[in-house]
């Protein structure tokens, strides 16, 4: 099968953790270790999250004396995706996954007029208590807003449209390589004049874009990895409860979280209804179990059992 995973940032850094290299390397060797069954047994394309990171290298950027501007958020994620890649490919390799495995800088094409522009929603970066959030956006020009563990800067998030190196993708898939790609999202490029590509400053969802590269690739299986075990109906509530399968129709009938849940969620229902093929969301930890459907959710189209 050609599976594609969406990892999840927040389980390369934990909430709450501190954002040294040897914390996301120990994470990442993790992550690696439960992904190299499924790579072993089937054709694997990986994404993966950045918020955390280019929070991190957005903030250095912004107090950098020696640059005269900092660094804008389309090369920060440029440079996310090379060090994410590297440290995916290399413990892939160290856990024994035994096709090559090739980490590939991506552009992802949004258009120039989406209305993410104008109402910045994806989170990116450290949680910080609301006091030093609204300090930190006086003094860099930010924009903040609440998440679920305190207050982190929030930034565009458009559509990714079109991944402009999936035929390269397609053809070291096609080669026999487990190719990491998508990282952060991709890079926001935009289409100019004679085809013209141009970054812009912007985050895109990665699960949205995993669920583009599993949709062009004729993906068997999307599954989206995550720090929590499952999707839950009546989240929060005293009638919470973990599902284990739900279709298409019930799961855009929850209520989940724009920030957390919610983009995963989306991202899933977009494959599901536009192939007819499952995809599953799950604990990083459980990665097999997930893709076996003994673990996590997972979604069908509506009233329809997993083939």
């Amino acid at each position: 099968m050609v599976l594609v995973v969406a990892l999840g940032g927040n389980a390369l850094l934990e909430r709450g953790e501190r954002p040294d290299a040897a914390v996301q390397q120990r994470h990442v060797r993790a992550a690696a270790r439960a992904l190299a069954p499924l790579a072993a047994e089937h054709a694997l394309v990986v994404c993966h999250g950045n918020g955390p990171q280019v929070g991190v290298l957005a903030l250095e950027s912004e107090n950098d004396p020696e640059l005269t501007h900092p660094y804008p958020l389309d090369a920060l994620g440029a440079q996310t995706q090379g060090m994410i890649g590297y440290w995916l490919a290399q413990e892939l390799g160290n856990a024994g996954v035994p096709t090559p495995v090739v980490a590939v800088v991506t552009q992802t094409v949004v258009d120039h007029d989406d209305p993410a522009f104008d109402a910045p929603a994806k989170f990116v970066g450290t949680t910080y208590p609301e006091r030093e959030a609204r300090r930190l956006a006086a003094e860099h020009g930010w924009t903040v807003a609440r998440d679920t563990s305190g207050w982190r800067r929030v930034v565009a998030s458009p559509e990714p449209r079109l991944v402009v190196e999936l035929p390269t993708i397609r053809r070291l898939l096609a080669s026999g390589a487990t190719v990491i790609c998508g990282g952060g999202g991709g890079v926001p490029v935009i289409v100019r004049e004679h085809g013209r590509l141009e970054g812009v400053q912007a985050v895109v969802d990665k699960d949205l874009t995993a669920a583009l590269l599993a949709i062009e690739l004729e993906a068997d299986r999307l599954i989206v990895l995550t720090d929590v075990d499952s999707v839950r109906a009546d989240f929060g509530t005293t009638h919470e409860r973990a599902l284990s399968t739900v279709d298409v129709d019930a799961l855009r009938a929850l209520d989940l979280q724009a920030g957390s849940m919610g983009p995963k969620a989306e991202a899933c229902a977009w494959f599901v209804s536009t192939t007819g093929r499952p995809a599953a969301i799950g604990s990083l930890a459980d990665a097999a179990a997930v893709f076996a459907g003994t673990a996590g959710t997972t979604i069908t189209t509506s009233r329809s059992p997993v083939p």
